[in-house]
Protein backbone atom coordinates (compact mmCIF):
# COMPACT_ATOMS: atom_id res chain seq x y z
CA UNK A 1 0.00 0.00 0.00
CA UNK A 2 1.47 3.33 -1.07
CA UNK A 3 0.61 6.32 1.07
CA UNK A 4 -0.43 9.61 -0.48
CA UNK A 5 2.29 11.17 1.70
CA UNK A 6 5.22 9.08 0.48
CA UNK A 7 6.43 11.41 -2.26
CA UNK A 8 6.35 14.56 -0.16
CA UNK A 9 8.74 12.99 2.36
CA UNK A 10 11.42 12.09 -0.18
CA UNK A 11 13.10 15.53 -0.16
CA UNK A 12 12.67 17.05 3.32
CA UNK A 13 13.80 20.62 3.88
CA UNK A 14 13.60 21.10 7.63
CA UNK A 15 10.85 22.06 10.09
CA UNK A 16 7.88 23.80 8.52
CA UNK A 17 8.50 22.50 5.00
CA UNK A 18 5.83 20.88 2.80
CA UNK A 19 5.51 17.73 4.91
CA UNK A 20 2.05 17.53 6.52
CA UNK A 21 1.10 18.62 10.01
CA UNK A 22 -1.19 16.65 12.28
CA UNK A 23 -4.03 19.09 11.60
CA UNK A 24 -3.58 18.68 7.85
CA UNK A 25 -3.96 14.91 8.26
CA UNK A 26 -7.33 15.43 9.97
CA UNK A 27 -8.42 17.81 7.23
CA UNK A 28 -7.20 15.56 4.43
CA UNK A 29 -9.11 12.65 5.95
CA UNK A 30 -12.20 14.89 6.02
CA UNK A 31 -12.65 14.20 9.73
CA UNK A 32 -13.29 17.68 11.08
CA UNK A 33 -16.26 17.25 13.42
CA UNK A 34 -16.79 13.63 12.30
CA UNK A 35 -15.72 11.80 15.48
CA UNK A 36 -18.54 12.93 17.78
CA UNK A 37 -19.26 10.08 20.17
CA UNK A 38 -15.75 8.66 19.91
CA UNK A 39 -13.24 8.73 22.77
CA UNK A 40 -9.48 9.14 22.44
CA UNK A 41 -6.92 8.57 25.23
CA UNK A 42 -3.47 10.17 24.86
CA UNK A 43 -0.56 9.98 27.30
CA UNK A 44 2.01 12.73 27.74
CA UNK A 45 0.01 15.87 27.02
CA UNK A 46 1.88 18.54 28.95
CA UNK A 47 4.36 19.31 26.16
CA UNK A 48 5.67 18.40 22.72
CA UNK A 49 4.01 15.88 20.46
CA UNK A 50 1.24 15.01 22.91
CA UNK A 51 -0.05 18.58 22.87
CA UNK A 52 0.03 18.80 19.07
CA UNK A 53 -1.66 15.40 18.76
CA UNK A 54 -4.40 16.50 21.14
CA UNK A 55 -4.95 19.82 19.35
CA UNK A 56 -5.35 18.11 15.98
CA UNK A 57 -7.62 15.32 17.21
CA UNK A 58 -9.78 17.79 19.13
CA UNK A 59 -10.96 19.14 15.78
CA UNK A 60 -12.51 15.74 14.97
CA UNK A 61 -15.18 16.34 17.61
CA UNK A 62 -14.02 13.39 19.72
CA UNK A 63 -13.90 13.40 23.50
CA UNK A 64 -10.30 13.48 24.70
CA UNK A 65 -8.78 12.05 27.86
CA UNK A 66 -5.31 13.52 28.19
CA UNK A 67 -2.76 12.44 30.77
CA UNK A 68 0.17 14.26 32.30
CA UNK A 69 2.37 13.86 35.35
CA UNK A 70 1.93 17.54 36.16
CA UNK A 71 -1.63 18.73 35.51
CA UNK A 72 -0.88 22.40 36.12
CA UNK A 73 1.77 22.32 33.40
CA UNK A 74 -0.66 20.53 31.07
CA UNK A 75 -3.37 23.13 31.66
CA UNK A 76 -0.94 25.90 30.86
CA UNK A 77 0.39 24.23 27.71
CA UNK A 78 -2.99 23.10 26.38
CA UNK A 79 -4.50 26.55 26.91
CA UNK A 80 -8.11 27.01 25.83
CA UNK A 81 -8.42 23.33 24.93
CA UNK A 82 -8.91 22.37 28.59
CA UNK A 83 -11.95 24.61 28.88
CA UNK A 84 -13.90 22.34 26.54
CA UNK A 85 -16.35 19.85 28.09
CA UNK A 86 -14.91 17.32 25.62
CA UNK A 87 -11.44 17.47 27.19
CA UNK A 88 -10.61 15.66 30.43
CA UNK A 89 -7.26 15.68 32.20
CA UNK A 90 -6.00 12.65 34.11
CA UNK A 91 -2.95 12.51 36.33
CA UNK A 92 -0.49 9.81 35.28
CA UNK A 93 3.07 9.23 36.44
CA UNK A 94 4.56 6.52 34.22
CA UNK A 95 7.31 6.08 36.80
CA UNK A 96 4.78 4.28 39.01
CA UNK A 97 2.58 1.28 38.22
CA UNK A 98 0.33 2.31 41.11
CA UNK A 99 -0.26 5.62 39.30
CA UNK A 100 -1.03 3.70 36.09
CA UNK A 101 -3.65 1.61 37.86
CA UNK A 102 -5.18 4.67 39.51
CA UNK A 103 -5.35 6.52 36.18
CA UNK A 104 -6.99 3.58 34.41
CA UNK A 105 -9.54 3.21 37.21
CA UNK A 106 -10.34 6.92 37.07
CA UNK A 107 -10.87 6.76 33.33
CA UNK A 108 -13.09 3.66 33.47
CA UNK A 109 -15.14 5.25 36.23
CA UNK A 110 -16.02 8.06 33.81
CA UNK A 111 -16.57 6.14 30.58
CA UNK A 112 -16.53 2.67 29.07
CA UNK A 113 -16.00 4.02 25.56
CA UNK A 114 -12.50 4.03 24.10
CA UNK A 115 -11.89 4.06 20.36
CA UNK A 116 -8.27 5.21 20.12
CA UNK A 117 -5.44 4.73 22.63
CA UNK A 118 -2.21 6.65 21.96
CA UNK A 119 0.89 5.79 24.00
CA UNK A 120 2.75 9.02 23.34
CA UNK A 121 4.63 9.85 26.55
CA UNK A 122 8.22 8.86 27.08
CA UNK A 123 11.73 9.69 28.23
CA UNK A 124 15.00 9.47 26.30
CA UNK A 125 18.63 8.81 27.16
CA UNK A 126 18.12 9.39 30.88
CA UNK A 127 20.85 8.96 33.47
CA UNK A 128 20.76 5.47 34.94
CA UNK A 129 17.91 5.12 37.39
CA UNK A 130 15.00 2.98 38.53
CA UNK A 131 11.27 3.52 38.58
CA UNK A 132 9.30 3.29 41.83
CA UNK A 133 8.80 -0.40 41.02
CA UNK A 134 12.50 -1.05 40.50
CA UNK A 135 12.64 -1.17 36.71
CA UNK A 136 15.28 0.55 34.58
CA UNK A 137 13.85 4.03 34.01
CA UNK A 138 13.40 3.96 30.24
CA UNK A 139 12.10 0.39 30.13
CA UNK A 140 9.67 1.10 32.96
CA UNK A 141 8.45 4.45 31.68
CA UNK A 142 8.35 3.93 27.94
CA UNK A 143 7.29 0.29 27.84
CA UNK A 144 6.05 -1.35 31.03
CA UNK A 145 3.79 1.48 32.22
CA UNK A 146 2.12 1.75 28.81
CA UNK A 147 1.91 -2.05 28.57
CA UNK A 148 0.03 -2.19 31.85
CA UNK A 149 -2.16 0.76 30.89
CA UNK A 150 -3.16 -0.87 27.61
CA UNK A 151 -4.07 -4.10 29.37
CA UNK A 152 -6.21 -2.24 31.91
CA UNK A 153 -8.04 -0.36 29.13
CA UNK A 154 -8.21 -3.26 26.68
CA UNK A 155 -11.76 -4.28 27.55
CA UNK A 156 -13.02 -0.79 26.74
CA UNK A 157 -11.18 -0.79 23.41
CA UNK A 158 -12.63 -4.17 22.47
CA UNK A 159 -16.14 -3.19 23.56
CA UNK A 160 -16.00 0.04 21.54
CA UNK A 161 -14.89 -1.40 18.22
CA UNK A 162 -17.42 -1.34 15.38
CA UNK A 163 -17.55 -2.40 11.71
CA UNK A 164 -17.45 1.28 10.74
CA UNK A 165 -14.38 2.07 12.83
CA UNK A 166 -12.23 -0.58 14.44
CA UNK A 167 -10.55 0.47 17.69
CA UNK A 168 -6.91 1.52 17.32
CA UNK A 169 -3.79 1.55 19.46
CA UNK A 170 -0.89 3.80 18.44
CA UNK A 171 2.42 3.33 20.26
CA UNK A 172 5.28 5.74 19.70
CA UNK A 173 8.51 3.91 18.97
CA UNK A 174 11.58 5.56 17.45
CA UNK A 175 14.30 5.21 14.85
CA UNK A 176 16.38 4.39 17.94
CA UNK A 177 14.78 0.94 18.14
CA UNK A 178 17.50 0.05 15.64
CA UNK A 179 20.10 0.61 18.40
CA UNK A 180 19.17 -2.38 20.52
CA UNK A 181 17.10 -5.51 20.88
CA UNK A 182 15.99 -6.73 24.30
CA UNK A 183 18.68 -7.86 26.72
CA UNK A 184 16.82 -10.93 27.96
CA UNK A 185 19.46 -11.94 30.49
CA UNK A 186 19.72 -8.46 32.02
CA UNK A 187 16.68 -6.47 31.00
CA UNK A 188 17.32 -3.82 33.68
CA UNK A 189 20.88 -3.48 32.36
CA UNK A 190 22.41 -3.80 35.82
CA UNK A 191 26.13 -3.09 35.60
CA UNK A 192 26.03 -2.49 31.84
CA UNK A 193 23.87 0.60 31.47
CA UNK A 194 24.16 2.70 28.35
CA UNK A 195 21.67 5.54 27.97
CA UNK A 196 21.12 5.11 24.23
CA UNK A 197 21.15 1.33 24.40
CA UNK A 198 18.49 1.46 27.11
CA UNK A 199 16.41 3.85 25.01
CA UNK A 200 16.75 1.57 22.00
CA UNK A 201 15.66 -1.44 24.04
CA UNK A 202 12.55 0.39 25.28
CA UNK A 203 11.65 1.46 21.74
CA UNK A 204 12.03 -2.09 20.41
CA UNK A 205 9.66 -3.10 23.21
CA UNK A 206 7.16 -0.48 22.02
CA UNK A 207 7.33 -1.81 18.46
CA UNK A 208 6.99 -5.45 19.48
CA UNK A 209 4.08 -4.64 21.82
CA UNK A 210 2.10 -3.06 18.98
CA UNK A 211 2.77 -6.09 16.78
CA UNK A 212 1.67 -8.47 19.52
CA UNK A 213 -1.51 -6.52 20.23
CA UNK A 214 -2.33 -6.89 16.55
CA UNK A 215 -1.58 -10.62 16.58
CA UNK A 216 -3.74 -11.26 19.64
CA UNK A 217 -6.64 -8.88 19.08
CA UNK A 218 -6.70 -7.92 15.39
CA UNK A 219 -9.33 -10.56 14.63
CA UNK A 220 -11.51 -8.99 17.35
CA UNK A 221 -11.43 -5.59 15.69
CA UNK A 222 -8.63 -4.03 17.73
CA UNK A 223 -5.63 -2.95 15.68
CA UNK A 224 -2.27 -1.55 16.71
CA UNK A 225 0.52 0.42 15.09
CA UNK A 226 3.99 1.49 16.19
CA UNK A 227 5.28 4.75 14.80
CA UNK A 228 8.45 6.77 14.40
CA UNK A 229 7.37 10.41 14.64
CA UNK A 230 10.62 11.78 13.24
CA UNK A 231 13.22 14.11 14.68
CA UNK A 232 11.57 16.91 16.65
CA UNK A 233 13.16 19.35 19.08
CA UNK A 234 11.00 18.75 22.19
CA UNK A 235 11.57 18.23 25.89
CA UNK A 236 12.60 14.68 25.02
CA UNK A 237 16.07 16.07 24.34
CA UNK A 238 16.54 17.34 27.91
CA UNK A 239 19.01 14.62 28.91
CA UNK A 240 21.27 15.10 25.90
CA UNK A 241 24.56 16.89 26.45
CA UNK A 242 25.22 20.22 24.80
CA UNK A 243 27.85 18.51 22.63
CA UNK A 244 25.32 15.92 21.46
CA UNK A 245 22.82 18.66 20.62
CA UNK A 246 25.49 20.62 18.75
CA UNK A 247 26.43 17.53 16.74
CA UNK A 248 22.81 17.03 15.77
CA UNK A 249 22.42 20.67 14.81
CA UNK A 250 25.47 20.58 12.55
CA UNK A 251 24.52 17.37 10.71
CA UNK A 252 23.24 18.55 7.28
CA UNK A 253 21.11 15.44 6.78
CA UNK A 254 19.48 15.74 10.20
CA UNK A 255 18.81 19.44 9.77
CA UNK A 256 16.67 18.66 6.73
CA UNK A 257 14.97 15.61 8.27
CA UNK A 258 13.92 17.39 11.48
CA UNK A 259 10.25 18.34 11.77
CA UNK A 260 8.24 20.92 13.66
CA UNK A 261 6.19 19.54 16.57
CA UNK A 262 3.05 19.95 14.41
CA UNK A 263 4.68 17.82 11.70
CA UNK A 264 6.06 15.38 14.24
CA UNK A 265 2.52 14.55 15.39
CA UNK A 266 1.34 13.84 11.84
CA UNK A 267 2.24 10.14 11.70
CA UNK A 268 0.54 9.57 15.06
CA UNK A 269 -2.65 11.19 13.81
CA UNK A 270 -2.43 9.33 10.50
CA UNK A 271 -2.13 6.02 12.38
CA UNK A 272 -5.09 6.96 14.58
CA UNK A 273 -7.44 8.12 11.83
CA UNK A 274 -6.47 7.18 8.27
CA UNK A 275 -9.15 5.37 6.30
CA UNK A 276 -6.36 3.61 4.39
CA UNK A 277 -5.44 1.77 7.60
CA UNK A 278 -8.95 0.64 8.55
CA UNK A 279 -9.13 -3.00 9.56
CA UNK A 280 -5.39 -3.65 9.49
CA UNK A 281 -2.43 -3.15 11.83
CA UNK A 282 0.77 -4.63 13.16
CA UNK A 283 3.11 -2.48 11.08
CA UNK A 284 5.76 0.14 11.83
CA UNK A 285 4.89 3.55 10.41
CA UNK A 286 7.16 6.45 9.55
CA UNK A 287 6.52 9.65 7.58
CA UNK A 288 2.78 8.87 7.32
CA UNK A 289 3.31 5.56 5.57
CA UNK A 290 3.99 1.88 6.22
CA UNK A 291 7.75 1.95 5.96
CA UNK A 292 10.22 -0.55 4.50
CA UNK A 293 13.16 -2.26 6.17
CA UNK A 294 16.22 -0.11 6.84
CA UNK A 295 19.47 -0.93 5.05
CA UNK A 296 22.95 0.48 5.53
CA UNK A 297 22.66 2.08 2.10
CA UNK A 298 19.95 4.34 3.57
CA UNK A 299 22.49 5.93 5.91
CA UNK A 300 22.37 6.38 9.67
CA UNK A 301 19.26 8.55 9.59
CA UNK A 302 17.48 6.81 6.73
CA UNK A 303 13.93 5.54 7.21
CA UNK A 304 13.04 1.95 7.97
CA UNK A 305 12.83 -0.72 10.64
CA UNK A 306 15.46 -3.03 12.13
CA UNK A 307 15.87 -6.64 11.04
CA UNK A 308 14.26 -7.83 14.30
CA UNK A 309 11.17 -5.63 14.11
CA UNK A 310 8.83 -8.43 13.03
CA UNK A 311 10.30 -11.31 15.04
CA UNK A 312 7.06 -12.95 16.20
CA UNK A 313 8.71 -15.30 18.68
CA UNK A 314 10.58 -12.50 20.43
CA UNK A 315 7.51 -10.30 20.63
CA UNK A 316 5.56 -13.19 22.22
CA UNK A 317 8.44 -13.69 24.67
CA UNK A 318 8.42 -9.98 25.54
CA UNK A 319 4.66 -10.06 26.12
CA UNK A 320 4.94 -12.96 28.57
CA UNK A 321 7.87 -11.34 30.39
CA UNK A 322 6.07 -8.00 30.57
CA UNK A 323 2.95 -9.60 32.05
CA UNK A 324 5.14 -11.11 34.73
CA UNK A 325 6.97 -7.85 35.42
CA UNK A 326 3.80 -5.78 35.89
CA UNK A 327 2.00 -8.49 37.84
CA UNK A 328 -0.64 -9.54 35.34
CA UNK A 329 -1.71 -13.09 34.45
CA UNK A 330 -1.85 -14.39 30.90
CA UNK A 331 -5.29 -13.91 29.40
CA UNK A 332 -6.87 -17.34 29.03
CA UNK A 333 -8.22 -16.34 25.62
CA UNK A 334 -4.81 -15.38 24.29
CA UNK A 335 -2.91 -17.98 22.32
Amino acid sequence: MTSQYAAIHTNPNGPGDARPTALQIVQNENLSGKFHGKTIFITGCSSGLGVETAKALYTTGATLYLTARGLSKARKTLGNLVESPRVHLLELDLNSLESVRKCAAEFLAQTQTLNIFIANAGVMATPEGRTKDGFETQLGTNHLAHFLLFNLLRSALLASTSPGFNSRVVILSSIAHRNAEVNWDNINLDGEYDAWGAYGQSKTCNLWTANEIERQYGSQGLHAWSIQPGGVATGLLQHMSEDEKADMGSDPTLVKIFKSPEQGAATTVWAATAKALEGIGGKYLEDCQIIKAWTEADGQWGPGYASWAYDSEKQKKLWAKSLEMVGLKEDAQVR
